[in-house]
């Protein structure tokens, strides 16, 4: 059985934050629709704001159900597992909010971030207020090395020009793949 925490105090703070990937789980309301599940990464994209507040880098991708899901109902999941050392498994619960690119309060978002990689092709920040923390055994989780950070994402959109990113927003982010609006 896992353990509640009342925070993200000091220990688990050093936890979460020596993770190379999280993942983000996020669901639309109702009984239909998708699951979705990211995997997220990067150093310099992910920050602890308080004992209750996380916020991460959501950069352009294939996809944008971590946005449609939490416009339609706010629930958001992060998970931490260690990939080395005790095991070990977070979860972070809360409710998420997003603030894109091009609403007034980006810029504001975006300095909560000390050292973030190229920002060019972030689309929005993702901001969850951590309502439950807990934690879990990891026992299965198996031990594996951390090799790199990959920079693929950043070099397939340093090639694309602010109008361009305005577009694939507006043709393959325009809605989540269960037709929930996105921006």
């Amino acid at each position: 059985m896992g353990k509640l925490y009342p925070e993200i105090d000091g220990r688990l703070r050093d936890f979460i934050t020596a993770q190379p990937v999280f993942f983000v789980a996020t669901a639309p309301s109702g009984a239909e629709g998708h699951v979705n599940v990211s995997p997220k990464g990067m150093r310099g994209t992910f920050v602890i704001l308080g004992p209750h507040r996380v916020a991460y880098l959501d950069y352009h991708g294939s996809g944008a159900e971590t946005i449609a899901h939490l416009r339609d109902n706010g629930r958001i999941t992060l998970m931490f597992c260690a990939f080395d050392g005790p095991p070990k498994i977070v979860r972070l619960h809360g409710r998420g909010s997003s603030v894109a690119v091009t609403e007034g309060a980006f810029a504001d978002r975006l300095a909560d971030f000390p050292a973030p990689p190229d920002v060019h092709a972030v689309r929005a920040v993702i901001t969850v207020e951590v309502e439950r923390v807990s934690d879990s055994c990891g026992y299965a989780v198996p031990l594996m090395d951390f090799r790199a950070e990959r920079d693929l994402l950043l070099t397939s959109h340093s090639r694309r020009s602010a109008d361009d990113l305005v577009v694939y927003r507006a043709t393959k982010n325009a809605a989540s793949i269960d037709g929930l609006p996105v921006f």
